[in-house]
């Protein structure tokens, strides 16, 4: 193959999600909508975290972080997707594109790793709930929330020199709307043989190293749960485990698709929409997640109301 059908420092052009005139506009408004929600609906979680003592746990600690980390990385996409609609275009530069991609695997990595040792966390409130408070002190937080960003920043560090440094065809053509692993290797020309094998390595780790532990997490815990004689204590170990259960499953569930399906199962069509799902539409579902179906974040909610409304009945000593 001659140097013109491969490069390393053009330009790129996106096709995004808005490929039917139709219904272009309809979609730029739900995903717009989406991003806004997503931000704000995480912002809210943050800051009822930070400003009500009842929520000043290890639970609702590591918590507050995965609301930031879906910030982060629904941000590094979303927005320049929503430009490139308005602009009428969808041009990437190399550099642009690879700091996407960096940006993207470190804070999708840190979130694998975190739902995965935040599983810990619940292992402990219900089968340890007398050493709680040791077993989760500010010490063991801080480690896991090291490690879930180390685990990010391994990710970003190993696999974007791996994928960026391949030489990509001349059409340049990105068919998805933002720089994801397993459509730039569909772009890269040669033998990609070892990259491939290199980067589902990396993949299959990042994966099932946080996944082995919700498992290994959730199996202790349903053991511990069929050994409680009480009813009411089996409901509330289920209440407890429920909304990090739902999170998990549809994070992992998406991504297990995108990263280790094998490629002959997948389809542009496909590809987009797990992407979409995990990308875009899970940064909203996370903190609704959370707090519907959670009675301390509601409550939190209200007491805030209630102070701001100057409701005699909330004390200052709620806060």
């Amino acid at each position: 193959m001659d140097g013109d059908d491969k490069t390393f420092s053009s330009d790129f052009t996106l096709t995004g999600l808005f490929t039917q005139s139709a219904a272009s506009s309809f979609l730029f408004s739900i995903i717009c909508a989406i991003f806004f929600m997503a931000m704000i609906a995480n912002g809210v979680m943050i800051f009822l975290i930070h400003i009500d003592p009842h929520l000043h746990t290890p639970m609702y600690f590591l918590l507050s972080h995965l609301s930031f980390i879906d910030m982060m990385y629904i941000s590094t996409i979303v927005p320049k997707m929503l430009v490139d609609y308005l602009v009428g275009k969808g041009t990437i530069s190399f550099i642009a594109c690879t700091a996407q991609y960096f940006l993207y695997m470190g804070f999708v990595g840190a979130e694998f790793f975190l739902l995965g040792l935040m599983a810990y966390d619940r292992y402990v409130a219900i089968c340890n709930p007398l050493r709680y408070p040791v077993l989760m002190g500010h010490r063991v937080c801080g480690m896991i929330l090291a490690s879930s960003s180390f685990g990010g920043a391994l990710d970003s560090f190993l696999l974007t020199p791996i994928t960026m440094s391949l030489p990509f065809c001349s059409s340049h053509k990105i068919n998805h709307f933002f720089c994801e692993a397993p459509t730039m290797l569909r772009l890269a020309c040669g033998d990609k043989a070892a990259y491939e094998m290199i980067m589902y390595i990396c993949c299959v780790m990042m994966l099932l190293i946080p996944f082995s532990v919700v498992i290994a997490s959730y199996a202790r815990i349903l053991i511990t749960v069929h050994q409680m004689r009480s009813a009411e204590g089996k409901k509330k170990a289920f209440a407890t485990c429920s909304s990090h259960i739902m999170v998990v499953m549809l994070f992992y569930g998406a991504a297990l698709y995108t990263y280790m399906l094998p490629r002959p199962y997948h389809t542009l069509i496909k590809d987009k929409v797990f992407s979409a799902f995990y990308t875009i539409l899970t940064p909203l579902l996370n903190p609704l997640i959370y707090s519907l179906r959670n009675t301390d974040v509601t409550g939190a909610f209200k007491r805030v109301l209630a102070r701001c409304q100057g409701d005699p009945g909330v004390s200052r000593e709620g806060f």
